[in-house]
């Protein structure tokens, strides 16, 4: 039973059953495009990635590391608001997320974490919610980035 619900946290992590994958999701986003906003209201691609890279570094540092601080809510998880973007930040956005997304999908498949158990020093949160959280989180926005790609012509 662990196994193939490790399986299927897998599957639910790279995507690709319910939504597209995050590699193909963000695969070729046009350089001018990464950092504009489809209308006021919302946030540029990058700035979705960005916060969706936060997110989930903090949520796979609390689940492994007792004395992590996160960020403060809301501020330090989203990035300060600017114009242009350089392809290092917006390479350092893409590789920060996909190498949590690994690490996540790491500590999923690490059969020698109960992923029922609780996190000893959270007392309260199990290594599943966590990676459920991830999941969602990360599924959430990456449905907000294809609508912003679309809106601006970027999604074929």
């Amino acid at each position: 039973m662990n196994e193939i619900l490790r399986e299927h946290l897998v599957k639910s992590l790279t995507g690709g059953n319910a939504f597209v994958q995050y590699k193909k999701a963000l695969k070729n986003v046009t350089p001018q495009i990464r950092n504009k906003r489809a209308s006021e209201n919302n946030h540029s691609v990058w700035e979705e990635l960005e916060h969706m890279r936060i997110t989930q570094e903090d949520i796979i540092n609390y689940m492994l590391d007792a004395d992590w601080k996160s960020p403060e809510w809301p501020t330090e998880y989203w990035p300060k608001e600017k114009g242009n973007i350089s392809e290092a930040e917006w390479k350092n956005s893409l590789e920060g997320f996909l190498s949590g997304l690994d690490k996540a999908i790491e500590i999923t498949k690490d059969e020698s974490i109960d992923l029922l158990s609780i996190i000893p020093h959270t007392k309260e949160h199990t290594y599943l919610r966590e990676i459920l959280l991830i999941i969602e989180h990360n599924a959430y926005h990456l449905g907000k980035i294809l609508d912003i790609r679309k809106s601006l012509g970027d999604w074929k």
